[in-house]
C-alpha cells in the first residue's frame, strides 16, 4: 500500500471518527438516566438524590434538571464529587461549580442533531410591550416594535438557535418561536430575553459604607449589594452606597465579549466607542485624581438595577476597554454580553408561553420524506447503472458527505430546518457534479489510451481546477450570505459553506482513495462501458444563441411585469403578516382539510399550528390567514366540519415572520454576492467570463422567479432558500463551461473562437446533462410526491435547474463570445491563454 493511499485512509478515518463523536447521541436521553450512567463515584448516593429530585419535579411540575438544581443548592451538596472525571476543581464556589456541571451534563444528554421549528416544533413566548414605553404616534410605535424585534432576534441567536420566528403580534406585543429550547430546563430564558439591559456606571461613596440594608443612604445614593468570593470560595455580599445619577450610560459600549481569565473565571470584556473611550478615560481620570491615601475611588457597574462589580480606580483607564467581573458562570457571562450588545429601549412582560407544533404539517413532512427517499434511490440507481463500480464509489462518497455535514452542524449546535435542507440539497448537487466531472474526465483519458492509476491521476488533475473554481465561486456567495444575511438567509449560507468544504474533501480525497484501491484490486483494469454521448456529432450551439438569448429575456421581462402586476399579492403571510385566530376544538382537523376549505372558498394562504399552553391539558388550533380573512375561514370551517366543534377563543393581527431586515439582508446578500463572483471570475479567468457569469446568474434568478409568478406561485419563507439555491447552482454550472473554454483555448492556439466555444460546450455537455439528471430526479420526486410548501420549494428549484442548464449554454457562453467580438485575438489581449514554448523564452 503506497503512502498516498495510507494518508488518505488515515485522514478519512479521523474525519469519520470525529463526525461520529459529534453526532452521538442522535436522540435526547432522559436527564436522570444520563446522570446515573455518567456518575463514577458515590453512585448510590447520587441515585437517591436523583430519585428525590424526580419526586420534587413531579410535585412542582418542573423538569428533573430544575428540581435537582434547587435541591443541591438548598442542601449545599457538591455535585462534583459524583463526577470526579470532570475537572471543575478550579471553580472554588460550590454553587458556580454545580451550575457549570449541570449545564455541561444537560448539554451532553441532549441529541446532537436538532431540528428546526418547521420540522420539530418548539416553544413560543408572547411578550407585551410596556404601555409607558410605547409612543402614541402610530408610525413611531411601529418603529419601536420593529426595533425591539431586531434586538430580540439578535438575542435569540446567542442561544445557538437556528432560524427562530420573531414577529409583531397585535399593536403592542411580540411573539418568539424557538426550536430546541425547553423552558422546563431553561426557566430563565424568558427573563433573559426580556431584560432591558440598561447599563450605567456610577460612583461608590468614598467614605461611607452601610452597616445594614435597613440603613438610610445619604441623599442621592442607594444601597446595592456587591458579591465577592472569600478564600474558601464562599460568596459574601457587601452592601455599598451607590450614587443614583450615573456618570456614564450603556451607549458608550461598542461591543461586549465573554471571556475567561487565567484562572478560568468568566468575565465580560467591553470595547468602548471612540466617544465612549474618551468619556470613560476622562471620568476615571477625575476619580483617580481625587484619591488620597487609602481613600481610593470605586466605579460601580450596574445593569438593570443589579450591581455586577465595583472595581477600584487608581489611574485613568485610557485603553478604550474595560471588564465586568462577578460571580457568574460562563453561560451567564455569555447572556450578559449578549444583552449588553442588544439593549432594549422598551420594557417587556411575558404574557404566555406555549409549545408549538411543527410549521410544516405532518402529512407534508411524511410525504416529503418519502419523496426524498424515492428521489435519492433514483439517483443512486442511475449512478450505479451509468458508472457501474465507479457509481457505487460515488454513492458511498455522497453518503459520507451528508454524514460529515450533519456532524459539523451538530458540533455548531445548529438546528436543521427546511432552508438548511435546501442548502444540503444544493451541496449534494455540487457533490454529484464533482463526481461526474471526475468520472467524465477519467472516461476521456480511457478513450485516449490511458489505463488504471494513470487515467485516474490525469482525470483528477484535469478536473481539479474546475472543481475548485466552481466551489470557490459558490463559497464566496455562502460567505456573503453569512456576513450580510439574517435568519434563514444566514442559516442557508452556513450550511452551504460547510457543504462546499465537505464536497471538495469527499471528491478529492475519499473518491480518489476508493478509486485507487479499486484499481489495485483489479490489477489496473478500469472501464466505463455505458456512454450516452459516444460517437455524437458536435452541436453548433452558437448558431441558435441569438434566438435563444432574446426569447429567454422576453420571458424574464414577462415575469418581471407579472411580479409588479401582483405587487404585495405575490408575497405570502411570512412576508406580509395577516390574521391569527385561536380555536378550541372537540375533534382535530388535518392541515390538508383546512387548506382544502381555504382553497375552495378562495381565501388564500393559510398556515396551521397546534399549540399547547404550558400547564394546560387541552391544545388549541392556531390558524394564520391573509388580512381580514380569519373570521371568514372560521365560518367556512364550521360549515364544512360541524362535528369538529370549533370555537373562537382569540383573534389578533400578526406581523411578518420574514421581517424587513431579513428581506433587505437577502437582497443585499445577492447583490454583493454577484459583485464577488464578478471579481473572482474576472481576476481568476478574465473580465469577459465574469460579465457572462454574472448576467447568466441574474438571468436564472429572474427567469425562475418570473416563471414561478406566471404559474401563480406565492412566495413564503422557504422560497428565499429556493432562490438562493438557484444562485449557487447557476454559477456552478456556468463555471464548468468557462473552465473548459479556457482549457481549449490553451490547448489549441490556432482554432477560431467560435469553434473553441462549440468544442468546449459539447465536451462538457455530458457533464451538464448528467448533473441535471441527477439533480432533477430527487427534485421531480419532491414535486410530484411531496406535499405543502415542499412542492412549491421543489417547483422553484426545478425551474432553476432548467434555466441554469439553459443559461450556461445560451446566455453565459454567447455573452463571452460577444464581449470579445467573436475574435480570439481580443481574448488574448487580456488573457494569457497561449502556450509558451521553450524557444520563445529569452
Amino acid at each position: 500500500m503506497t503512502s498516498s493511499i495510507i494518508w488518505k485512509l488515515v485522514l478519512t478515518g479521523i474525519v469519520v471518527f470525529w463526525t461520529l463523536a459529534n453526532l452521538s447521541p442522535i436522540k435526547d436521553q432522559e436527564f436522570s438516566d444520563f446522570l446515573r450512567q455518567e456518575a463514577t463515584a458515590a453512585q448510590e448516593e447520587l441515585h437517591a438524590l436523583v430519585e428525590e429530585a424526580e419526586a420534587k419535579a413531579n410535585e412542582a411540575k418542573v423538569s428533573t434538571f430544575v428540581a435537582l438544581r434547587e435541591l443541591i443548592q438548598n442542601e449545599g451538596i457538591d455535585l462534583a464529587k459524583f463526577f470526579p472525571d470532570l475537572d471543575v476543581n478550579d471553580i472554588k464556589n460550590v454553587n458556580k461549580r454545580n451550575q457549570v456541571l449541570l449545564d455541561h451534563l444537560l448539554a451532553e444528554s441532549r441529541g446532537q442533531l436538532k431540528l428546526g421549528l418547521d420540522l420539530n416544533g418548539g416553544v413560543a413566548f408572547s411578550f407585551a410591550i410596556s404601555s409607558e414605553d410605547l409612543s402614541n404616534d402610530e408610525v413611531e410605535r411601529a418603529e419601536q416594535i420593529d426595533k425591539a424585534v431586531d434586538i430580540l432576534r439578535d438575542r435569540v441567536d446567542a442561544f445557538g438557535v437556528a432560524e427562530p420566528i420573531i414577529r409583531p403580534k397585535g399593536d403592542d406585543s411580540i411573539e418568539i418561536q424557538m426550536p430546541g429550547i425547553s423552558t422546563r430546563d431553561n426557566p430563565d430564558v424568558v427573563k433573559t430575553l426580556a431584560a432591558p439591559a440598561r447599563l450605567k456606571f456610577s460612583e461608590v461613596h468614598r467614605r461611607l459604607s452601610p452597616r445594614s440594608l435597613d440603613e438610610r443612604p445619604p441623599p442621592g445614593y442607594e444601597i446595592l449589594l456587591d458579591e465577592e468570593e472569600d478564600q474558601n470560595g464562599n460568596l459574601v455580599q457587601i452592601p455599598l452606597f451607590i450614587k443614583k445619577v450615573s456618570i456614564m450610560d450603556g451607549d458608550i459600549i461598542k461591543r461586549a465579549i465573554p471571556r475567561l481569565d487565567e484562572y478560568g473565571n468568566p468575565y465580560v470584556h467591553i470595547d468602548f466607542t471612540s466617544k465612549g473611550a474618551r468619556q470613560f478615560a476622562a471620568q476615571t481620570r477625575r476619580i483617580s485624581q481625587e484619591n488620597a491615601g487609602n481613600n481610593i475611588g470605586r466605579l460601580a457597574i450596574v445593569l438593570d438595577g443589579k450591581l455586577f462589580s465595583a472595581p477600584t480606580v487608581r489611574d485613568a483607564i485610557e485603553g478604550g476597554t474595560a471588564v465586568i467581573e462577578g460571580s457568574f458562570t460562563q453561560r451567564e457571562a455569555t447572556e450578559l454580553a449578549n444583552v449588553l450588545n442588544n439593549p432594549l429601549k422598551v420594557g417587556l412582560e411575558a404574557k404566555e408561553t406555549y409549545e408549538v407544533s411543527p410549521t410544516l404539517a405532518k402529512e407534508s413532512r411524511s410525504a416529503s420524506v418519502q419523496a426524498g427517499v424515492i428521489g435519492a434511490f433514483l439517483v443512486l440507481l442511475f449512478m450505479a447503472y451509468y458508472y457501474r463500480s465507479l457509481g457505487l464509489i460515488a454513492i458511498f462518497s455522497l453518503a459520507l458527505n451528508v454524514f460529515i455535514v450533519l456532524g459539523i452542524l451538530a458540533s455548531l449546535g445548529a438546528s436543521l430546518s427546511l432552508p438548511g435542507i435546501a442548502a444540503l440539497v444544493l451541496t449534494l448537487g455540487m457533490a454529484v457534479d464533482a463526481q461526474i466531472l471526475i468520472f467524465e474526465r477519467i472516461r476521456e483519458e480511457l478513450r485516449n489510451g490511458k489505463q488504471g492509476i494513470s487515467a485516474i491521476q490525469s482525470g483528477f488533475g484535469k478536473a481539479l481546477s474546475t472543481i475548485v473554481d466552481a466551489n470557490v465561486t459558490t463559497l464566496i456567495t455562502a460567505i456573503i450570505l453569512i456576513q450580510l444575511g439574517a435568519g434563514p438567509v444566514k442559516g442557508f449560507g452556513v450550511t452551504l459553506a460547510i457543504g462546499i468544504g465537505t464536497s471538495i474533501f469527499c471528491a478529492l480525497v475519499v473518491t480518489r482513495l476508493l478509486l485507487e484501491l479499486l484499481v489495485r484490486r483489479r490489477n489496473s483494469m478500469l472501464s466505463l462501458p455505458v456512454d450516452f454521448f459516444a460517437n455524437r456529432k458536435e452541436i453548433p450551439f452558437l448558431n441558435f444563441s441569438r434566438r435563444a438569448f432574446f426569447s429567454s429575456w422576453i420571458i424574464v421581462g414577462l415575469g418581471v411585469v407579472a411580479i409588479f402586476a401582483q405587487g404585495k399579492g405575490l408575497l405570502g403571510i411570512d412576508f406580509t403578516g395577516g390574521d391569527e385566530i385561536s380555536l378550541q376544538f372537540e375533534q382535530p382537523l388535518e392541515t390538508s382539510e383546512i387548506e382544502a376549505v381555504a382553497s375552495a372558498n378562495e381565501l388564500g394562504e393559510v398556515q396551521v399550528n397546534t399549540i399547547r399552553p404550558l400547564g394546560a391539558e387541552k391544545a388549541l388550533l392556531k390558524l394564520q390567514t391573509e388580512s381580514d380573512r380569519g373570521q371568514l375561514l372560521l365560518h367556512q370551517l364550521q360549515k364544512a366540519y360541524p362535528e369538529a366543534g370549533l370555537t373562537l377563543v382569540g383573534e389578533t393581527k400578526i406581523g411578518a415572520s420574514v421581517g424587513k431586515d431579513v428581506q433587505r439582508s437577502a437582497l443585499w446578500s445577492v447583490l454583493v454576492a454577484l459583485i464577488g463572483i464578478l471579481l473572482y471570475v474576472g481576476l481568476r479567468f478574465e473580465w469577459g467570463y465574469g460579465f457572462g457569469a454574472v448576467i447568466a446568474t441574474v438571468h436564472d434568478v429572474g427567469m425562475t422567479v418570473g416563471l414561478y409568478t406566471l404559474m401563480g406561485g406565492q412566495f413564503s419563507a422557504p422560497m428565499v432558500a429556493a432562490v438562493l439555491m438557484i444562485l449557487g447552482y447557476s454559477i456552478n454550472d456556468t463555471i464548468v463551461v468557462f473552465d473548459r473554454i479556457r482549457e481549449e483555448l490553451k490547448l489549441d492556439p490556432e482554432t477560431k473562437l467560435r469553434a473553441i466555444l462549440h468544442r468546449a460546450i459539447n465536451r462538457t455537455l455530458s457533464r451538464t446533462v448528467l448533473t441535471s439528471i441527477t439533480t432533477l430526479l430527487p427534485t421531480l420526486a419532491l414535486y410530484f410526491l411531496g406535499a405543502g410548501v415542499v412542492v412549491d420549494f421543489a417547483l422553484v428549484f426545478l425551474l432553476g435547474i432548467l434555466t441554469g442548464t439553459f443559461s450556461s449554454i445560451f446566455i453565459a457562453s454567447p455573452l463571452f463570445y460577444w464581449w470579445h467580438k467573436g475574435d480570439r485575438k481580443h481574448v488574448e489581449e487580456s488573457h494569457d491563454i497561449l502556450p509558451k514554448y521553450s524557444w520563445e523564452e529569452s
